[in-house]
């Protein structure tokens, strides 16, 4: 889908309302940096996962204690539960011989029965207890999941250094984006105000007769195509303080501080390959993750296992009734429970988390290999970005010289107004060009920190190795 100018027009004056007619005071990359660690959202929730999961392992640490509950029952029966002599004798094997017979004649009288019969319980039950269970020993499922816990919250850790990582690149791309836009605004004001310069003097050397009115016209096109793009600049400067100032949170546009810098040299590239390999968070995801297959591999083995627990059950109630009384207070005891038929699917399951540890090694593997590359491309873009940079410095000799050349000769009348404009323009290319390398050797060496876990190092490359890139 195309954009149209309108829409573009639109869409920066909707994106400079936001910013406020205040500016704020000059921000140094390492504020900026600070600002965006404390108060970014995406971080913030990071940092929250990492919370939730360092709970949940803690949880998983409770799994080594008894479980402890307190019950209370209701029961309703269908009668309440009597015992009379009769059932008693009845019961007995003596109560088929001459001699039981004879006893259940005289314990079958009624009002024997009437005087000796006991309730043993009503038929309104209630009864409440303390029952507590105590795994000692469950194949090792519980040391499992504490390894798939523990495994998560690695992972959510690394999640948060790799999100702070990108970050950290998000904001060397807005950052230096400004400081480039505000030195290409600079250079085109530098052209415009050059262009006017030459235009004044057309106009006086039209007036006195000494070059033609297509001279003069010329020269008053390029300062109009100046200011056109000097405006434009502008326009792309306060954008991108737009995209800064939102980045950091601020209520005024933010100004940067830090120049563009270059560096004589890097470190080797295998500093980094090595470094990166080292400790790149996403690495160390896919290990996380590893610990999580080998906790999920032990918990499936576990079911295999037989469970050995102890119980014990305290009676805090009863209702009083014979059968009641003659129950124990208390009880304890040692169960195990041996599987022979499991529906759950353990060795399709078991089967499942060895394949997932493959996937991860394999992953990690091709993670390696992505990286070097990552990384040697990254490297030999900085080392590109800086032969651009030095390469063009004596093109700006020549292009500074040539201007100047060539605005003497047109006061002369033999060079043309078109000979001073281009000489002009040519200069500010090749600032133009100078800018944008030092801004993609910034870029890549921010990326080059980031990804081997060297950001806090950049200090050093800017601060006390760098080279301030002046126009």
């Amino acid at each position: 889908m195309k954009i149209r100018p309108l829409m573009v027009k639109q869409l920066t004056i909707v994106l400079l309302a936001i910013v406020p007619t205040a500016h704020a005071a000059p921000v140094s990359f390492n504020d900026a940096w600070h600002t965006v660690v404390t108060t970014n959202d995406g971080l913030a929730a990071d940092r929250a996962s990492v919370e939730q999961a360092q709970y949940m392992q803690d949880a998983a640490k409770d799994l080594y204690l008894p479980k402890v509950t307190v019950g209370a029952n209701y029961t309703r029966l269908d009668h309440d539960i009597k015992l009379s002599p009769s059932d008693v004798f009845s019961s007995m094997p003596a109560s088929n011989t001459e001699i039981g017979k004879i006893i259940n004649n005289i314990v079958s009288n009624s009002q024997l029965n009437s005087a000796f019969t006991s309730t043993i319980s009503d038929r309104d039950v209630f009864t409440s207890s303390i029952r507590a269970i105590w795994p000692i020993f469950t194949g090792g499922r519980i040391n499992a999941a504490q390894d798939i816990a523990q495994g998560k919250t690695d992972q959510a850790k690394y999640m948060l250094a790799m999100q702070q990582q990108a970050k950290f690149e998000d904001l060397s791309r807005f950052y230096f984006g400004v400081v480039l836009a505000k030195n290409v605004l600079q250079t085109r004001t530098e052209v415009e105000n050059g262009l006017k310069r030459h235009y004044q003097h057309a106009v006086k050397l039209e007036q006195q007769g000494q070059i033609a009115r297509v001279e003069r016209l010329q020269a008053q096109v390029a300062y109009d195509k100046a200011k056109v793009e000097r405006q434009s600049s502008l326009r792309d400067l306060e954008i991108a303080q737009v995209a800064l100032t939102q980045l950091l949170k601020q209520s005024t546009p933010v100004t940067p501080s830090t120049g563009l810098f270059i560096n004589n040299s890097l470190p080797p590239m295998s500093a980094f390959v090595d470094k990166t390999l080292a400790t790149y968070p996403g690495l160390h995801i896919l290990d996380a993750k590893r610990k999580q297959a080998g906790g999920l591999i032990d918990v499936e083995k576990g079911k295999y296992y037989p469970e050995v627990y102890l119980y014990g059950d305290y009676n805090l109630h009863d209702s009083g009734s014979l059968a009641a009384t003659m129950a124990p207070d208390w009880a304890v005891g040692v169960g195990v429970s041996v599987p022979l038929i499991d529906n759950s699917g353990r060795s399709g399951k078991l089967s499942a988390a060895h394949s997932m540890v493959t996937q991860v090694n394999h992953l990690q593997a091709q993670a390696q290999q992505d990286l070097t590359v990552l990384v040697e491309k990254t490297y030999r873009e900085a080392t590109q970005a800086l032969e651009e940079y030095n390469g063009l410095a004596s093109s700006l000799a020549l292009a500074n010289e040539n201007s100047v050349l060539r605005e003497k000769a047109f006061g002369q009348g033999l060079s043309t107004s078109l000979d001073v404009v281009d000489a002009e323009l040519f200069v500010a290319s090749i600032k133009t060009q100078r800018l944008a390398a030092a801004y993609q050797y910034v870029a890549c060496l921010t990326r080059l920190l980031a990804i081997s876990g060297e950001m806090n190092t950049f200090k050093n490359y800017q601060q006390y190795q760098g080279i301030e890139v002046k126009l």
